[in-house]
């Protein structure tokens, strides 16, 4: 798998910059280690258009947007959180 660049929507900084900074770090690192190699615990979420995938890092769920060449992070989340949250296609 190529190298991949990432594109954060304003939402997934904000919930990035809200979880205390080791595990920010590792959050980082799992979405590093995705884009160089597609290694992680990622899931295509159902019934999601387009296609959204998670990919799962402790207690937290990163949502994001898979493209040949990138991946647009939606979102950060609590797993807590993650099986009611509804996240826009169009989040800036």
């Amino acid at each position: 798998m190529g190298k991949k660049s990432v594109a954060w929507t304003d939402q997934a900084k904000a919930d990035l910059r809200a979880i205390d900074q080791p595990t920010a770090l590792r959050i980082l690192h799992a979405i590093a280690r995705y884009l160089a190699s597609g290694e992680g615990d990622v899931k295509r979420l159902q019934d999601i258009k387009p296609p959204e995938l998670r990919l799962r890092v402790g207690d937290y769920r990163v949502r994001f947007h898979d493209f040949s060449d990138s991946i647009r992070v939606l979102a950060v989340l609590h797993r807590a959180g993650t099986a009611t949250q509804h996240i826009s296609p169009l989040a800036a």
